[in-house]
């Protein structure tokens, strides 16, 4: 072992083909790093193909936490033929290339440890069913990476125990795979590497979770019970993890499911589903993505204009039309701020990891029926169906669902000369019943026509300009109900601030900490909801530029604070990534400095903070 090997903190790597199975090997490689105290961070990179297409898998390790994904790889597993060039060019300096070496390839590359392992002729000697051959040389390149870089086997072959308990011979089976990789690298290759892993304790109070799984969970617990969908990439895991999770949570004593989970024949079925099952008074909810948000945009204006509760997961992905299916985006915050035709404004909440998708998700039910309104929750690909090491989730049990402004028999026939769409209150939100709450009492037209306060049809330009500034109303009410915005402030001199939202926060923080110790320091607001709220308006006021981060060409977020804050343009300055990939905190630090060397302003309001700081 030499005395320079570094531990913990390196970028593993595997290149694979899509449908090959690769997917239970990689997975297990990270929660095994996972389950061994170690903080990780797992990227699929994947084909938005059944079977075929090169797919890669990247597994952030980092005792430090600094989990935002890094360019440049430090071991990397090819298996790939197809991709080798492409592989073996993202291999750093003194890493490593592992590939399967049954056909002898010539790299050409001296300043990396090249691993051949014949990997297809191990499989080929020790199985003889032709699927068996394939499947299990994603085990045995796991087994070699026990020993290659320090995987603890015992917890590889519990966690095959976990996943198969209940198939005896299929554990043994692959338990046989890692031992043909442990074994070859033991008689033929030279172990560990210079970049290796030990077990920590930094994961105590820890989970590793995706964001879809997270969100399902926080719709359970918020006491959803129907979900409508229609299959689509990202979001369909999500409405899948909230029919598992029913069926365990949901059942009643007679083994009963008391949950409805429709797959619909489009979205625009999906969304009317669930806005008449939150009419009805359940709570329900629909998720898609940006295509699924253009097809949905009649309804959401229907359930906005009639006041329906309604929660809309958008998991968003690379665009326009089918745009990458399989890539991460930040590209409909202003198809769904506004969405559908007409004088609409939607609420929305933007969580940043799987913690905030199940906080959010819990929350946004509360929302909806508090504010009687569409609440959209604008995950993103990167979130929602990658692995993040996380808190634990919190839930408090004396938590009670809010319902809002819901009456019920008794209030109802004491509610003098009620009318459905009054201001009563001064906050723009009107009270509603439930159908079937009184035999006589309450029975009202739910209209997504103009209509009065008593949700009567009209044509009356000036009810209807009314409904509007009410609506309005309503909107000043939400900003105060709303995940308010996380403001770090790195120095009370600085006069540069930065905002961003949504998963690029890792990157964002990882950027600001190697800036600090640059001398640069700026300070950080994360915006987690929309309205803006007054502090939003507030940082911005206090600074003199601010670098607004996102993942989308048209600076979409730069464009909703604008509108919103009347912000001068010339203030923000955009730092846009749209590649599809992660956002990197090199990408940030290269723009941030790109900004400085160009902008003699930027420079004037730099230079004496490196004296302060």
């Amino acid at each position: 072992m030499s005395s320079d090997s570094v531990y913990n903190e390196l970028v593993l790597k595997f290149a694979n083909v899509n449908g090959s199975g690769s997917a239970s090997a990689n997975a297990f490689c990270a929660k095994a790093l996972f389950r061994m105290g170690i903080p990780v961070s797992a990227k699929n990179i994947f084909p938005s193909n059944i079977q075929g297409l090169p797919t890669w898998y990247e597994i952030k390790i980092s005792e430090s936490e600094k989990l935002a994904r890094r360019d440049g790889i430090d071991i990397f597993v090819a298996m790939n033929a197809q991709t080798y060039d492409q592989d073996i060019n993202e291999v750093i300096e003194n890493g490593s290339f592992i590939y399967d070496s049954s056909l002898l390839r010539d790299f050409k590359r001296d300043d990396i440890n090249i691993i051949g392992i014949p990997i297809a002729k191990l499989c080929a000697d020790a199985y003889t069913d032709t699927r068996q051959r394939q499947l299990f040389k994603n085990i045995v390149y796991l087994g070699s990476l026990s020993l290659l870089i320090g995987i603890d086997f015992d917890i590889i072959k519990q966690l095959l125990s976990d996943q198969f308990h209940n198939k005896p011979k299929l554990i043994e089976q692959n338990v046989k795979a890692l031992e043909i990789g442990r074994k070859y690298i033991e008689d033929n290759i030279k172990y560990p590497l210079n970049k290796q892993v030990r077990k920590s304790n930094k994961n105590t109070n820890k989970i590793m979770i995706n964001g879809n799984e997270a969100a399902a969970l926080g719709a359970i617990y918020a006491g959803a019970t129907v979900a409508s969908w229609y299959p689509i990439t990202p979001s369909t895991s999500l409405v899948e993890a909230f029919e598992k999770h029913a069926m365990k949570l949901r059942k009643n004593e007679d083994g009963t499911i008391n949950a409805a989970i429709m797959q619909a024949e489009d979205e625009l079925s999906a969304i009317g589903m669930a806005i008449g099952a939150n009419w009805n008074g359940a709570r329900a909810f629909t998720a898609t993505s940006g295509p699924g948000i253009s097809l949905m945009s009649e309804f959401i204006g229907l359930a906005y204009f009639s006041e329906i509760p309604l929660v809309l997961f958008d998991i968003q992905r690379g665009g326009p039309s089918t745009g990458m299916p399989t890539r991460t985006q930040q590209s409909d915050l202003i198809s769904c701020a506004y969405a559908s035709h007409g004088d609409t404004k939607q609420v929305l909440l933007f969580p940043s990891d799987p913690n905030e998708c199940f906080q959010f998700s819990l929350d946004s039910f509360d929302l909806a029926e508090k504010l009687q309104t569409p609440i959209i929750v604008l995950s993103d690909l990167d979130i929602g169906m990658n692995d993040w090491v996380v808190d634990e989730l919190e839930w408090n049990d004396q938590y009670q669902h809010d319902r809002g402004k819901v009456l019920n028999s008794e209030e109802l026939e004491n509610t003098k000369d009620f009318g459905r769409y009054k201001d009563v209150d001064g906050d723009g939100i009107p009270y509603r019943t439930i159908p079937a709450t009184h035999p006589e009492l309450g029975a009202y037209f739910t209209r997504g026509t103009s209509h009065n306060e008593y949700g009567g049809y009209t044509e009356n330009g000036l009810i209807h300009a009314q409904t509007l500034d009410r609506l309005s109303k309503k909107f000043k009410t939400a900003e105060n109900l709303l995940p308010q915005p996380k403001i770090i402030i790195n120095s009370n001199k600085t006069k540069i601030g930065i905002i961003n939202f949504g998963s690029t926060t890792r990157a964002i923080n990882e950027s600001l900490e190697y800036l600090s110790g640059k001398g640069i320091a700026i300070n950080h607001m994360r915006i987690r909801s929309f309205p803006f709220s007054n502090n939003i308006r507030d940082f911005i006021d206090q600074h003199d530029i601010i670098f607004v981060v996102e993942q989308n060409r048209d600076a979409q977020m730069k464009t909703l604070l604008k509108t919103e804050c009347d912000i001068p343009i010339s203030k923000l300055i955009s730092i846009l990534n749209y590649d599809g990939m992660p956002l990197t905190s090199k990408f940030i630090i290269d723009e941030i400095n790109k900004h400085i060397e160009e902008n003699k302003d930027i420079n004037d309001l730099i230079s004496p903070l490196i004296k302060i700081v």
